[in-house]
């Protein structure tokens, strides 16, 4: 690492992104369980504490992560970590430099474990032509949390190994099964419903116990072709003046009220493949 009298030689701002970028390596250190730069943030928030050039609420922050208290707190992986990226973010922040989404760490307390996977067997998505990685990433994070057995995407639907895309989706690309497929693949899995504008309130919609859900590309939506193969419409109401919500953000909101659903009628996710109701 960088010697932190060093880099307190730099220009402020640029001594600021590059505090932000080595602490960010610290932080990968720390969620693999090792604390070995724990004396070396200390030291560094212990420079930081002291200069001027940051805002009166980051150098109180660094003065908490110096001294034996901040050296004690350290030597912890978790409290590490999180006096690690509460400090990165905030000498990011003060550079002008914005993560975006997929640039984001795991949440603390979360771990990949596929065996503990629950799913409702008959619940499945088809995704058709959506553009965004990073939207197809956070569906697929939302149908590993909401127990969606399976997702379909259609030949022009982004590639859930795009690194957007697998950043959002934290994983759950590796452990929600997927597959290629046309429209035909809306036959013979229960009834195939739309999720788009002008259809039944999410509120009042009885969910199939077997069925697939059809998400629209996020310029076009549903195409008429696969409109015409689902029985139904789903929709959910808009009090914004916008109306409308992220193919992501909408999937996951159509997936709770999937699970709801289903559970007020009894019906009990399974460990994959075992059938067996946990």
């Amino acid at each position: 690492m960088i010697a932190v009298r060093k880099l307190m030689t730099l220009s402020p701002l640029h001594r600021a992104r590059k505090a932000a970028q080595v602490l960010g390596h610290a932080e990968a250190d720390y969620r693999l369980g090792d604390t070995g730069a724990g004396a070396w943030v200390s030291q560094l928030a212990a420079a930081l504490s002291a200069d001027e050039s940051l805002t009166a609420e980051l150098r109180a922050l660094a003065a908490e992560a110096s001294g034996e208290a901040g050296l004690a707190a350290l030597s912890s992986p978790e409290a590490g970590i999180r006096i690690i990226n509460r400090l990165a973010r905030g000498l990011e922040a003060h550079a002008g430099l914005t993560p975006a989404d997929w640039d984001l760490r795991e949440p603390l307390g979360l771990s990949l474990a596929a065996g503990a996977r629950r799913v409702f067997p008959g619940v499945r998505a088809f995704l058709e032509d959506l553009r965004s990685p990073f939207n197809v990433g956070s569906i697929f994070r939302s149908a590993d949390a909401f127990g969606a057995a399976e997702i379909i995407l259609s030949g022009f639907t982004a590639d859930p190994g795009h690194p957007r895309a697998a950043r959002s989706a934290m994983g759950a690309v590796d452990i929600v099964p997927w597959r290629r497929a046309g429209l035909e693949a809306l036959a013979g899995g229960g009834e195939a419903f739309a999720l788009e504008l002008r259809g039944e309130p999410i509120d009042t919609f009885v969910f199939p116990e077997r069925g697939v859900v059809v998400v629209g590309s996020e310029e076009l939506g549903v195409s008429p072709e696969a409109m015409a193969l689902c029985s139904r419409t789903v929709s959910i109401p808009m009090l914004g003046a916008k109306g409308s919500l992220n193919a992501g953000v909408a999937f996951g909101v159509l997936m709770d009220a999937w699970r709801r659903s289903l559970a007020a009628r009894g019906v009990e996710p399974v460990l994959p493949g075992s059938g067996r109701i946990v």
